[in-house]
């Protein structure tokens, strides 16, 4: 089962993937793409190290910035592939975007249809939790704007590829996809 989880920032998308996850499997691989570059972010990494530490769930985590579709391949190939939840494809999107300078955009789609691969072929359980970028303001800068089209465009491959998507919204999910409304 494939399953996007989305949200906008503190929705508590994040708690409910992790619950989501550990009610399908025994255990699992947390895959997280964040970096810290400040210490804000230390902090938010130290938050959510914590908050699984204090469940007694056999995580393993792993962190991946920027080659999340080869990690996917890699954890698939390895017999019984594990159970996945990866936090965030919207962070892991603004590492590759912006690792690769000038050639960002070309570098980011190319990376997005590397993971949309990668996540449909991924032959275990598979969380993938991002954020709603795109219900806000328009951003003020190129890069900003850049970055919400690519993002708003993920999202929309990644969910064409998975059985269920989520939204989250003040800790509440809903599945969508049961919502759907079918042209």
């Amino acid at each position: 089962m494939k399953s996007l989880i989305t949200g906008g920032a503190r929705s508590g998308k994040s708690s409910f993937a992790e619950r989501l996850c550990m009610s399908r499997a025994g255990e699992a691989v947390y895959v997280a793409t964040a970096q810290a570059f400040d210490d804000e972010m230390k902090e938010r990494i130290a938050l959510h190290r914590s908050q699984r530490s204090v469940v007694t769930y056999p995580w393993r985590t792993l962190e991946e910035p920027l080659d999340l579709p080869d990690l996917l391949n890699r954890l698939a190939s390895n017999g019984e592939p594990p159970a996945v939840l990866v936090d965030c494809l919207t962070l892991w999107l603004s590492n590759v975007l912006l690792a690769a300078g000038n050639d960002g955009e070309a570098a980011a789609r190319e990376a997005i249809e590397r993971l949309v691969e990668a996540s449909s072929s991924y032959p275990g359980e598979l969380m993938l939790v991002t954020n709603e970028v795109g219900s806000g303001i328009v951003p003020e800068y190129p890069l900003g704007r850049l970055y919400r089209d690519l993002s708003g465009m993920m999202n929309q491959r990644v969910a064409g590829i998975c059985e269920e998507v989520f939204l989250v919204t003040a800790g509440v999910a809903v599945e969508l996809k049961r919502l759907e409304y079918r042209l």
